[in-house]
């Protein structure tokens, strides 16, 4: 958890959860997760404008620890094109999370040119929604 900027280990422990090390394989490969956004508002709930480059909750039964890297196929709204992502976990929310929160991962996109315009493209979707007070699976 070292190699992490200390604001991604916050975020971590921003659900109230202590952040414990989840069991992961040394070298593996990452883990590829399609997410797929047919609505406007579930893209709202789970895109993470916290982090510089972007992210996206990812809700997940499946165990991940800080720092692993998890490669995003995503599907957005009224868009038939598929975005790759290679992101990294910055946020575990655990089981039985306190406020009744969805159990899941933050995934934090690069800091890379692909990344950048899958979050400009995110933020044009949602538009003035980003600012709003509702809330959403994030902080």
């Amino acid at each position: 958890m070292s190699d992490l900027p200390s604001k991604s280990i916050g975020a971590a422990l921003a659900s109230g959860q202590p952040a414990a090390p989840l069991a992961a394989s040394a070298g593996a490969r990452p883990s590829v997760i399609q997410l797929a956004f047919k609505e406007k508002g579930a893209l709202y709930a789970a895109y993470m404008p916290v982090f510089v480059d972007g992210g996206l909750f990812v809700p997940t039964n499946r165990e991940y620890r800080l720092g692993e890297d998890v490669y995003l196929l995503l599907a957005l709204p009224d868009d038939n094109q598929r975005y790759p992502v290679a992101g990294k976990i910055a946020w575990l929310t655990p089981a039985n999370a306190s406020g009744g929160r969805t159990q899941g991962i933050g995934v934090r996109f690069p800091a890379d040119e692909k990344s950048r315009m899958v979050k400009i493209k995110i933020e044009e979707i949602l538009g003035t929604q980003i600012s709003s007070s509702k809330p959403t699976q994030t902080i």
